[in-house]
């Protein structure tokens, strides 16, 4: 992944730097905010930007928005002031970073912004067919539709696919269309000249441009919206692309490959997904199976997770025991490989001997089945008469943030488990932030950090 430092590296944000480098991040570095706008425009791959608070953030944020450059900005200040962090966040900033850094903190970070953790562990013989069948088309020019549950790992899959396929050695270009507001996504696609739009005060290519010679991952397809949809037909057919504000066609090379936790086929049925991209995409279609119907995967990644944890938290390894791995794999894990490497960091910090045993495991029931009631008590007691006299904002508030807190912080997993959009829980949040309110940082997106 890349990492765009704004700031001088002679102190607390050089540290950080050295953190994630050593997480394996390439670093670039800009003394200000200026400097570093007209290195983001020419270079449509950086995936996160780490600025020092000491700049005007509210400003940055808002020439990168003029501009349609949708990369995430993490706020980075010395201590820990609320205050501060409040208000980064209400300008614009996706997170605050305490310095000097935590390197658990900034291993987070990496990871949450690119799921730059993408090891492909198959051992389940339904995950290995799955595998086997990605190897068959990965040298091939097709396009490939994959479809899974969140948190499966469809990111790894695609990773591996490039990994496999005679472009290996081109960029591997990741977008999150979930991610990034409809008024930016057309821009991060295709770029734009100067003057297209008020703002632009300079050319910037986009994602196409950038994955030229390699592969584009399309992430979570679904959410892009129709109008889009019929320009990306367009260039999948032309292999060329036109900056907003240009009608001079750029040629591209570039393979497609889309992901999507949605039945696409329904949502074309629907009418909220074009029938004709559905088709061009869809010239090989492969489902990740969820973690429940590929149960021998789960001692591995297990293992492999018990491993990443206790290198990343400073700690020795310690292996599961017969107990435990049994009581994971009896779980259902409907959060999939995420649920499962949450689940592990729990157990490697709450573990209080040698080996890692049942008592450092916590299954959490799952939020989408309501809890069964208690024997001797009327199935209301902890329902809904726990929550008369209380207002609907506080009820909202105290569900996003336990859910927050079940995921470790992952946003992406407690936004799917809310059955809400991820740009809904990150406005929350933020309000929530200025309201003073503790809320969790954010952990790794392990969609992509492990496929079992």
């Amino acid at each position: 992944m890349r990492v765009f430092i704004v700031g001088s590296l002679a102190g607390e944000l050089g540290q950080a730097a050295q953190h994630a480098l050593a997480r394996g991040a390439a670093i670039e570095q800009a003394d200000d905010p200026a400097s570093a706008l007209v290195r983001l425009r020419a270079d449509a791959r950086v995936d996160l930007v780490l600025c020092d608070v000491a700049f005007d953030i509210g400003a940055f944020v808002r020439a990168l928005a003029q501009e349609r450059i949708a990369t995430p900005i993490v706020a980075c200040g010395v201590g820990t002031d609320p205050a501060t962090a409040a208000r980064a966040i209400r300008e614009g900033a996706r997170e605050f970073l305490p310095l000097p850094p935590d390197p658990d903190l900034i291993a987070a970070l990496l990871e949450a912004a690119t799921a730059e953790s993408h090891h492909l562990i198959a051992r389940d013989p339904v995950m290995l067919a799955t595998v086997r069948r990605a190897e068959q088309i990965a040298d091939s020019e097709a396009s490939v539709l994959i479809v899974g549950e969140s948190g499966t790992g469809k990111e790894v899959l695609a990773r591996h696919i490039h990994r496999r396929s005679r472009r290996a050695n081109g960029p591997f270009v990741a977008l999150n269309c979930a991610a990034i507001p409809e008024t930016l996504l057309e821009s991060e696609l295709f770029g734009h000249e100067k003057g297209a739009f008020s703002g632009a005060i300079a050319r910037r290519i986009g994602k196409f441009e950038a994955a030229d010679g390699g592969t584009l991952l399309l992430d979570e397809i679904s959410e892009m919206d129709v109008r889009l949809q019929a320009k990306l037909l367009r260039v999948i057919q032309e292999r060329e692309i036109n900056r907003l504000g240009s009608n001079t066609p750029i040629r591209v090379n570039v393979r497609i490959l889309a992901t999507t936790n949605r039945d696409l086929a329904g949502e074309v049925a629907a009418g909220n997904f074009r029938e004709d991209l559905y088709f061009r995409l869809n010239v090989v279609s492969m489902r990740l199976p969820p973690l429940r119907e590929r149960p021998g995967d789960i001692i591995a990644l297990s293992e492999h997770f018990a491993h990443r944890y206790a290198e990343v938290n400073g700690l020795p390894y310690r292996p599961l025991t017969p107990a435990a791995l049994e009581l994971l794999t009896k779980h259902r894990w409907r959060g999939n490989v995420r649920e499962l490497e949450n689940t592990i960091h729990r157990a490697v910090l709450f573990a209080d001997h040698e080996t890692i045993g049942p008592e450092a495991i916590e299954l959490q029931a799952s939020l989408h089945e309501p809890p069964a009631p208690a024997r001797d008590q009327p199935s209301d007691a902890g329902g809904i008469s726990a929550l008369v006299g209380r207002t609907m904002e506080e009820v909202e508030r105290e569900l996003i943030l336990q859910t927050l807190s079940y995921t470790l912080g992952n946003r992406t997993h407690a936004a799917t488990i809310l059955g809400i959009s991820i740009r809904a829980l990150r406005n929350k949040l933020r309000e929530y932030a200025a309201q003073g309110i503790k809320v969790p940082p954010p952990t790794a997106g392990v969609a992509a950090s492990a496929v079992a």
